[in-house]
């Protein structure tokens, strides 16, 4: 990047002296001061006063404009106009009328260098100055017409440029913390996709491994079977986890039910599943966290509850918001932690996707075991979006 963007500083050498150039350029201006010093007929003594005067007054602007917005306090920013103000005002009283535009550059710099609320001041105080010089110079009257203008309109239009140059300053930041927010987000439905599918697969394979593990001295056959259902789910739960790095994967309500039916069983659990439930046309948003609740719930099922039945029911009710899908887990088990919505990745990252559908989950102890209940309204929100897009 060879040039400086609105609102930023110069990072190297080059930017630095492009910046310095278009801060620069406008010094062109200054040609009657430096025509004045060439063929004004000054004694040479008095000329070499005006060329170092000449000199302290550019650098010092150019110091007080490239330096905005680099935090200075207003009252060295304030000290440095009084000096570029003094500087203007000796050598215009001294060299003659020509000398009147450097109060032109006072007042840009006020523009440029101080907010708003101080140079709607210093600006007009800028001018006021220059015309109570002019009318002492002699000739300055004449001069007088054409720089007042171009003072005022020039300072009180970079206040405009520093406005600018603040609000572009203030979207940058803002849309590094978009991005940072966003980035934050795809991490957290990473991570929560990934417990999900790692945690139910991950659960499978090892009650199917204990299995084969007892069926190999008698059953080598049987225990065959269970080797090949381990292969098959960890090839599906690779090619979910693929899938859902990738953004792509939104699981199936009826492809859940049937793998938690399949889990159960492998775990000894009486599985009461309904066979063919009737969901209808549903939201996929509502569809997706309904099954990531149902896995979720029959993972810490098979996990934690010690039960010997599970019962899964897909309900729908009528409530006073509207229609909404109800799925309840219940198990007779007497191993499952009350989980509050701090306790585990599962559970938490569970609220998060039904609050995204403006749901609800509720997990609590019965006196037979545990029940996890979860429900979505069937029209999801107005401005809802699919986690993860």
């Amino acid at each position: 990047m060879s040039g400086v963007g609105i609102g930023q500083r110069p990072e190297n050498r080059r930017q630095r002296v492009v910046k310095s150039l278009w801060t620069g350029i406008w010094l062109v201006y200054l040609s009657a001061p430096v025509s004045d010093l060439l063929h004004g007929g000054h004694p040479p003594g008095v000329r070499l006063l005006g060329w170092i005067g000449l000199a302290a007054f550019v650098a010092w602007y150019m110091v007080l404009v490239f330096r905005t917005g680099r935090g200075e306090r207003n009252t060295l920013i304030l000290g440095s106009l009084g000096v570029l103000a003094a500087q203007s005002t000796v050598l215009a009283l001294t060299l003659g009328r020509e000398w009147l535009v450097l109060f032109v550059y006072v007042s840009i710099a006020s523009g440029a260098a101080l907010p708003a609320r101080l140079a709607r001041w210093t600006i007009p105080a800028a001018s006021a100055l220059m015309a109570a010089v002019a009318l002492t110079v002699p000739g300055g009257r004449a001069y007088l017409a054409s720089l007042l203008i171009p003072a005022l309109l020039g300072g009180f239009a970079m206040t405009g440029v520093r406005e600018l140059v603040r609000t572009t300053i203030a979207l940058r930041e803002a849309r590094a913390t978009v991005a940072q927010l966003a980035a934050n987000e795809e991490r957290l439905r990473l991570a929560r996709d990934l417990h999900d599918l790692l945690g139910h697969s991950l659960s499978l394979i090892t009650l199917k491994s204990e299995l084969a593990g007892r069926m190999l001295p008698d059953h080598p056959d049987k225990a065959a079977q269970q080797v090949a259902d381990i292969e098959q789910v960890s090839r599906q739960a690779l090619v979910d986890v693929r899938e859902a790095v990738t953004g792509y994967r939104r699981p199936r309500l009826t492809a859940e039910l049937a793998g938690a039916r399949a889990a159960l069983t492998a775990a000894g659990i009486t599985a009461e599943i309904p066979a063919e439930p009737a969901l209808g046309d549903l939201p996929e948003q509502t569809e997706s966290a309904l099954a990531w609740a149902l896995r979720e719930a029959v993972t810490n099922v098979v996990r934690h509850s010690s039960a010997r039945r599970c019962t899964v029911e897909l309900l729908h009710r009528h409530t006073l918001d509207g229609p909404v899908l109800e799925l309840v887990v219940e198990d007779d088990g007497t191993g499952t932690p009350t989980p509050t919505p701090d306790q585990g990745n599962g559970l938490t990252g569970l609220t998060e996707r039904l609050t995204q559908t403006g749901g609800t989950l509720e997990a609590v102890p019965t006196p037979h075991g545990f029940r996890l209940t979860a429900r979505t309204p069937l029209a999801p929100p107005s401005g809802a979006a699919e986690p993860g897009s």
